[in-house]
């Protein structure tokens, strides 16, 4: 749907709005009348979502005013700019298009979310996760009742029993293997879903009743049989596949000689030098490794630059 002649939405000026000054005003939601008043209001801008992608054009973000917005499935409140323009999300069906903005291309946050800006990206990140949600889980887990959203999209309550829902998000490690004297070459696993190609960190769920630590050395024993010392936190990525929040470690290798891939989930297991990842990374060679948009890959190049 074109916008009307009348619209107050310019591409020029509101084409980059969100950048680091960028407020999630979670106090603001909530004023039970947030959502229908910004939809209301002339400056809204909107951030569109089909399943995990929105639309980008020139490697930004393209927003959208209210009145682009058709058959939106859910609505829920992002946050500010930096000029104080209020920022939605529009939750949108699988195969929903948006005419406004013909320059724009459908950008999922897995493959495209690292050529974002960092502002970006993140209000994207929370957008897909928050929009998983809203529309997967409609339902009370408790008593199955058709829950009522609440606190403009990020709460859910079950009228039947009176429980209050939230978006979930699951803990998950994620974990770079050094090994040598000098940690001069890094572990890493090619899982059977990938086809053998790509490599990657070692990563898996946090199970109830463990620590961070313990599900690092789980997975990582697990997967490629290596025991494990110095283990250490490095960073965390919010990672909605389904509502992950990847938190990144760096370990040791107790002995580089134990390395077996579990047969099953990992299919191969290689030991590679900081020459061979730096050939990867520069597309040279068969080894694939993980997108630009994920931890795993911020744990690879950290190392290569000889990061401790």
């Amino acid at each position: 749907m074109p916008l009307p002649a009348s619209s107050p939405y310019d591409h020029t000026s509101h084409d980059h709005p969100i950048d680091s000054a960028f407020d999630r005003s979670a106090i603001e939601r909530d004023r039970v009348d947030l959502l229908d008043s910004l939809r209301e209001a002339a400056d809204t801008r909107v951030l569109a979502v089909r399943r995990d992608a929105a639309p980008v054009a020139d490697a930004h973000l393209r927003l959208v005013s209210v009145p682009e917005i058709v058959d939106a499935l859910e609505w829920a409140f992002l946050g500010r700019t930096a000029d104080g323009a209020g920022v939605l999300l529009a939750v949108l069906a699988d195969d929903a298009e948006l005419d406004g903005i013909p320059d724009a291309a459908w950008m999922a946050l897995r493959s495209g979310g690292g050529d974002l800006p960092a502002a970006e990206a993140e209000v994207l990140t929370t957008a897909v996760a928050l929009a998983g949600w809203l529309r997967d889980a409609p339902f009370c887990p408790a008593c199955g009742a058709r829950t009522l959203l609440g606190q403009a999209g990020w709460s859910r309550h079950c009228p039947s029993c009176g429980r209050q829902h939230f978006p979930r998000t699951d803990p998950a490690v994620i974990v770079l293997v050094t090994g040598g004297e000098n940690d001069d070459r890094v572990l890493l696993g090619a899982n059977a879903a990938w086809g053998g190609d790509r490599y990657s960190c070692f990563a898996g769920f946090g199970e109830a009743g463990e620590s961070l630590e313990e599900t690092v050395e789980r997975e990582v024993t697990e997967e490629s049989g290596v025991r494990l010392r110095d283990i250490a936190y490095r960073g965390s990525q919010a990672w909605p596949y389904p509502r992950s929040l990847m938190l990144g470690f760096r370990a040791r290798a107790v002995d580089v000689d134990e390395a077996r891939p579990d047969g099953d989930e990992i299919v191969e297991v290689r030991w590679f030098d900081r020459g061979e990842i730096a050939a990867a990374l520069r597309g040279e060679g068969s080894v694939q490794l993980p997108g630009p948009a994920s931890i795993a890959r911020r744990l690879i190049d950290g190392w290569v630059r000889g990061d401790a």
